[in-house]
């Protein structure tokens, strides 16, 4: 089966799985920008990125609403 991410947003994805698991709650994109040390604009793109592909849902105007879309199993190791 094709995996339907990069590279890229599966560190992403693994990323959000993990903190979730770890926090009990979804990462900041604050949090995933020091992760990452990537720009703020370069997170929310992101974001917006793997909802348009249906990875992940968010709740508008909910800070912390990432919830992810696939299982465990599909997701790469965070490295």
């Amino acid at each position: 089966m094709k995996k339907a991410y990069t590279g890229k947003q599966g560190q992403y994805l693994a990323f959000i799985y993990y903190y979730s698991k770890i926090h009990g709650r979804p990462p900041a994109e604050a949090e995933m920008q020091q992760y990452f040390r990537v720009s703020p604009p370069s997170v929310h793109q992101m974001i917006l990125t793997l909802e348009t592909r249906g990875l992940i849902e968010r709740t508008p105007g909910q800070a912390r609403s990432i919830r992810l879309l696939i299982s465990r199993e599909e997701l790469p190791d965070l490295i």
